[in-house]
């Protein structure tokens, strides 16, 4: 009987899953341009707030500086596409293999070397600041002037990823979708066990005969590529790149920003993260236009983070998940009972 609840409550959390992306569908063919460009945004960085939870949330290693692998997938995607015409899809692929790589390399130099835990950190950071830093100045790329795609149009074609603010807007869902199904098919892996077991203890994991090294690489590897193809569906999104905006700092910040206020490691943590720190952004940065206090979408991040660390320190998810099962009935008024031997 519990084995047969057990997996009714796998298969109601996948229909719930499900449900929610088909309400964000709907609501897709149904907003005005305005919330379909918020919602754009909002999805490309859950997916890119999924890989940054990915590497962190259950790999426990920490990036600050994950903008260089959004950075690479932008870059493959606009180089190929704006200088040789090739299709996005191509790029994508060269992206993720690119960021997979650099993102293995570093992983391996770091650990071969005992550089970890907030070390690897400033190494991520160091890595995104240099290739910023070298782009900015390579005039293959467009150097500070930047690369611009071809002008959209209304016509939909698949093959080169092109079409209307609501044709991405599906794209960025797909792959929010596709992301929320990868972390929660990792988290019941074998994967996911052994990443979680190196994150909470990983002496311990390596004496049960876990090759953290070997794990260590791999999830980074993972993320970076995960981070490059969002970059690149992000660069065709904003019809531009520039070397300050894609791999600034700045990014690498706010793609942590949702899995850090909806919940790290968690399934629906980065996108319920975005749906709160996005919109409030765009509203805060607008609020200071009119009253002419310029970084007031900072000090609303700055409290939000600060109420969350100190109210919800595990992210909103977790507290969410938490509440529904509170107001769950007691197991004991649906669930069988044995029957009291008779005296």
């Amino acid at each position: 009987m519990q084995k047969r609840f057990e997996g009714a409550t796998e298969s109601n959390r996948w229909l719930a899953g499900a449900l929610v992306f088909v309400i964000l569908a709907l609501a897709g063919a149904l907003a005005n341009p305005y919330l379909i460009s918020l919602m754009t945004i909002v999805l490309l960085f859950t997916f890119l707030g999924q890989s940054w939870s990915l590497m962190l949330g259950i790999g426990g290693q920490l990036s600050i500086g994950h903008a260089l692998f959004v950075g690479l997938g932008a870059y493959s995607v606009a180089v190929l596409d704006v200088k040789f015409g090739i299709s996005p899809w191509i790029g994508l692929l060269l992206g993720m293999f690119i960021a997979g790589s650099v993102g293995a390399v570093l992983a391996w130099l770091s650990f071969r070397f005992e550089v970890r835990g907030i070390y690897f950190a400033l190494l991520t950071i160091a890595a995104a600041e240099f290739a910023r830093i070298m782009f900015s100045g390579w005039e293959f790329v467009g150097a500070m002037q930047g690369l611009f795609f071809p002008a959209p149009t209304n016509a939909i074609d698949i093959a080169m990823l092109r079409g209307d603010a609501r044709f991405y807007y599906f794209v960025a869902l797909a792959l929010a979708a596709l992301g929320i199904a990868g972390t929660e098919l990792i988290l019941r892996s074998y994967l996911g066990y052994v990443w979680r077991a190196m994150r909470d203890d990983e002496q311990a994991a390596r004496a049960l005969g876990v090759r953290t090294f070997r794990h260590k690489i791999l999830v980074i590897a993972i993320s970076a590529a995960a981070a490059a193809a969002g970059g690149g569906i992000l660069a065709l999104v904003q019809g531009s790149i520039f070397p300050d905006s894609i791999m600034g700092m700045g990014l690498s910040v706010d793609v942590l920003i949702g899995p850090v206020v909806g919940g790290l490691g968690t399934t629906f943590g980065p996108l319920v993260g975005s749906l709160t720190a996005i919109p409030l952004n765009h509203m805060m940065s607008a609020l200071g236009d009119s009253v002419r206090v310029p970084g007031l979408n900072n000090i609303a991040y700055g409290v939000v983070l600060i109420l969350v660390v100190w109210c919800l320190p595990d992210g909103i998810w977790p507290a969410i998940v938490r509440l529904c099962k509170a107001i769950q009935l007691p197991s004991r008024v649906w669930l069988p009972q044995p029957r009291k031997a008779e005296e």
